[in-house]
């Protein structure tokens, strides 16, 4: 499987980005799937995650009620809506598939634990 991110860019405070993530293979409706972000001088940590048909997501609490994860699984593409996006928003994000995330599971925040990853997208918030 391979992933392209893309949608990145510089926006202010309290704007809004949707991220895109498309993936190549016919498996990938069968994957979970997930978006990380790495910031400067910071561990990559999880954002959001997703299950194969988009009825499970999960969230971490700094983005909780302002992202939203889901996926068209007819377009092979996982997308991550950011809203009322803050400075420390600013990372480099990345999406992530695995065939074992099937229905998310356990140990998803983990980095380490997903299979495929795309090649990361920047997103700048200014203030």
């Amino acid at each position: 499987v391979q992933l392209q991110a893309s949608g990145g860019g510089l926006v202010q405070a309290g704007g809004s980005l949707r991220l895109s993530c498309a993936a190549s293979g016919r498996t990938f409706r069968t994957y979970g799937a997930g978006w990380f972000r790495l910031a400067p001088g910071k561990e990559r940590e999880f954002v959001a995650a997703i299950n194969w048909s988009g009825g499970i997501t999960d969230y971490a609490g700094s983005v909780k009620g302002r992202f939203t994860i889901s996926r068209d699984n007819a377009k092979n593409t996982v997308y991550l809506q950011m809203n009322s996006l803050k400075p420390e928003d600013t990372a480099v994000y990345y999406c992530a598939v695995d065939s074992t995330k099937y229905n998310l599971g356990a140990n998803y925040y983990g980095d380490s634990s997903w299979h495929y990853w795309g090649q990361g997208t920047q997103v700048t918030v200014s203030s």
